[in-house]
């Protein structure tokens, strides 16, 4: 193997020794603010462990407020793998959406079904973890803030739209460039294959006609 492509596959090594084959990673991403009325939305809530080694449980709590509510109230309590719906205007349209089979919970969401127009408000997930070491344990919470609205049908915003349409220009602009690249480089290519051909007549008939001459005057001398 050559020394260049010893130094390609060199990163390449290292990020497979580095990768744990012990399931997804997680990846910490903001919630959808926007909910589609009749529809069932997801609250995001995801906090990754830094220490993914270090043993840990952990309590998920939501609370919201509505536009008319002076205070958030508890919304949904999830802890020891069982969850509780606690705002009665939410009785069996919660579902758990997190992390599963686990006490040590990284992923705190929770979908809201068939929502309606009084979904609206805020809502915050606190998550509180413990993580266990040998002879302690690291208590700290953490918390998400979400501002849901709720459209009749939901709109794609302008910059989307524009950005969607400036991709598929650039994409049909680039198809047509290369077409035009393909095209010219066959003509070229073409040409000079006439060209060469042209030459090689040239020489052929040159080198015939020299030969001819030849040939009459070895016999002019004979």
């Amino acid at each position: 193997m050559s020394p260049e492509l010893q130094l390609l596959l060199l990163p390449l090594t290292l990020l497979a020794l580095q990768a744990t084959p012990s399931g997804a990673a997680c990846v910490e991403v903001d919630s959808d603010t926007k909910a589609v009325v009749n529809k069932d939305h997801k609250l995001g809530c995801i906090f990754c462990k830094k220490r993914g080694e270090v043993a840990a449980t952990a309590v998920v709590k939501w609370y919201f407020k509505g536009p008319d509510d002076n205070d958030s109230v508890p919304l949904y309590i999830y802890q020891n793998k069982e969850g509780s719906i606690i705002d009665p205007r939410f009785y069996d349209r919660l579902l758990w959406s997190g992390s599963r089979d686990t006490e040590d919970l990284q992923d705190g969401s929770i979908s809201i079904l068939n929502v309606t127009y009084g979904d609206i408000g805020t809502y915050r997930c606190f998550i509180h973890r413990s993580l266990r070491y040998a002879n302690y344990a690291f208590d700290f919470s953490s918390n998400r803030t979400i501002q849901l609205t709720v459209e009749h049908k939901l709109t794609r915003e302008l910059a989307s739209t524009l950005s969607e349409v400036m991709m598929y220009v650039s994409i049909i602009g680039l198809q047509v460039w290369l077409v035009v690249e393909m095209i010219y480089c066959y003509r070229k290519i073409s040409a000079a294959g006439e060209e060469a051909l042209r030459e090689s007549e040239a020489d052929y008939l040159a080198v015939a006609s020299e030969s001819k001459e030849n040939c009459a005057a070895v016999q002019v001398s004979e």
